[in-house]
Formats: C-alpha cells, sequence, structure tokens
C-alpha cells in the first residue's frame, strides 16, 4: 500500500493526483486486457462451439458408416449363403443328372448285351443250317 506525504491542508495533492492517475491508467489497462480476454474468449468459445459441432457430424458420419458397414457385410454374408445354397442345388442337380444318366448307360449296356446274344444265337443257328445244307448236300447222290 501507497504512503503519502501529508501537508498543511491534508496529502499532498500532486502525489495523490499521480497516484490517482497512476490507478486510472493501470484500471483502464486492466479494462482494456479484460475486453481482450473476454473477445478472445468468445472466439474460443465460438471455435469451441464450431468444433463441437464438426465432433458431432463427425460422430454422425462415423455412426452412418458403421451402420452403412454392417448393412453391406450383412448383404454380402446373405448373399454368399445364397450363392451356397445355389451352388449345392445345382450341385444336387448335377449329380441325380449324372446318376439317371449312368443308369440310362448302364440299361442301354445291358439292352446291347442281350441284342449281342440274340444276335449270336441267330448267326449260330444260320451257321448250324448252313452246315445242315451242306451235310445234306454230301447225301444226295448223282
Amino acid at each position: 500500500m501507497r504512503k503519502f506525504n501529508t501537508s498543511i491542508s491534508g496529502y499532498n495533492k500532486d502525489e495523490v493526483n499521480a497516484f490517482v492517475n497512476q490507478v486510472v491508467k493501470e484500471y483502464e489497462s486492466m479494462l482494456i486486457k479484460l475486453k481482450n480476454r473476454d473477445e478472445e474468449i468468445k472466439k474460443l468459445a465460438s471455435r469451441l462451439d464450431h468444433y463441437e459441432g464438426m465432433e458431432s457430424a463427425l460422430n454422425k458420419a462415423m455412426l452412418v458408416a458403421e451402420d452403412s458397414s454392417n448393412k453391406i457385410r450383412q448383404l454380402a454374408k446373405d448373399e454368399a449363403n445364397i450363392i451356397i445354397e445355389n451352388a449345392k442345388k445345382n450341385a444336387s442337380r448335377i449329380v441325380n443328372d449324372s446318376l439317371i444318366k449312368a443308369e440310362r448307360v448302364d440299361m442301354e449296356a445291358d439292352q446291347l448285351k442281350r441284342r449281342l446274344k440274340i444276335y449270336k444265337a441267330r448267326i449260330k443257328q444260320v451257321v448250324e443250317e448252313q452246315l445242315e445244307m451242306v451235310n445234306d448236300i454230301d447225301q444226295i447222290e448223282y
């Protein structure tokens, strides 16, 4: 605390006035600093609001992206399951078709074997008849 010299009518007016002027200057300087700080606080608060808005928007975008990613992943799994099911059905159909064709080929082979036996029997019969005819020619007298 500052002490003032005293004079006849009280404190020395020049010292008091100088002190008051100094206090006023410091007060004005502090007011300017406070105003500047208030402005800076407002700017920072505005920037903070802006960044908080950006953060909120980014969070929403991330949630949307995550949701989209999950949906795409699920769609891919579903599509893969459908493809697998179709492949299984096609494989079953192909196997069944192959079994049916194999059965047909077996039946045709059996039928060809029977025809071959019949053909052999007929040829054998014809050959035997021809042999009999040859034998009969030998018995004819001239």
